[in-house]
């Protein structure tokens, strides 16, 4: 099994992290988007990242990857069975995806993709958008939705890997949550991120 992707992209690491908590072995080539590989091509003929390639199954999409690993690689669950914990799970996932990720990645995008990796030059204002105005009422939402260590029923699921990926990213931009303000949020993005998983996850960025 083979994943295409670079280990900054949060899509990326969400199926890095799935493997890892199931066990499955898996050769990860961290190529960036619309990489000039034709492996990679015609694992993901649109360039996204992450792609999947399983003995001649071709998969793109981090979403997708992770319900065909569910179905091929079931146990341990990372997908819960319990209809109320599904619908959750499934919802988180795409909040994770679309509400949360486009706001959240800002900080990443312009302190440290732009001036490193595009030599252009940081949007601050664009940062403090993002920091003042457009995270706050995602992160509030979230500390309502926190009552435990896991975002829906009693174990780890999809909905913690697609919640907690990019807060690794909005770190390595030097941004924090703050603890006083959101300290359920805080407390879990920390305790998500120091799993096992996500910290042998995190190594791929160095590919």
């Amino acid at each position: 099994m083979i994943v295409y992707g670079t280990g900054y992209s949060p899509f990326v690491r969400k199926v890095l992290v799935s493997l890892i908590e199931k066990g499955v072995s898996y050769e990860h080539k961290p190529v960036m988007f619309h990489a000039p590989d034709a492996d990679f091509q015609a694992a993901s003929p649109f360039g996204k990242i992450p792609a999947l390639e399983d003995d001649g199954f071709h998969l793109a999409d981090s979403s997708a990857i992770l319900w065909y690993l569910e179905r091929k690689h079931p146990t341990p669950a990372l997908v819960p069975t319990d209809p109320k914990a599904l619908g959750r799970a499934v919802w988180f996932d795409k909040f994770g995806d679309t509400e949360l990720f486009g706001k959240l990645i800002v900080p990443f995008v312009e302190r440290v993709l732009k001036p490193n990796m595009m030599k252009q030059p940081t949007n601050e204002d664009a940062v403090s958008k993002a920091l003042d105005k457009d995270l706050p009422p995602l992160f509030d939402y979230l500390e309502g939705e926190i009552s435990g260590p896991y975002l829906t029923g009693d174990a780890f699921s999809i909905a913690d890997i697609s919640v907690a990926t990019g807060f690794y990213n909005f770190q390595l931009a030097e941004a924090r949550i703050d603890a006083g303000r959101w300290p359920k949020l805080a407390a879990y993005v920390a305790d998500t991120l120091a799993r096992p998983s996500f910290k042998i996850a995190l190594d791929a960025k160095k590919g």
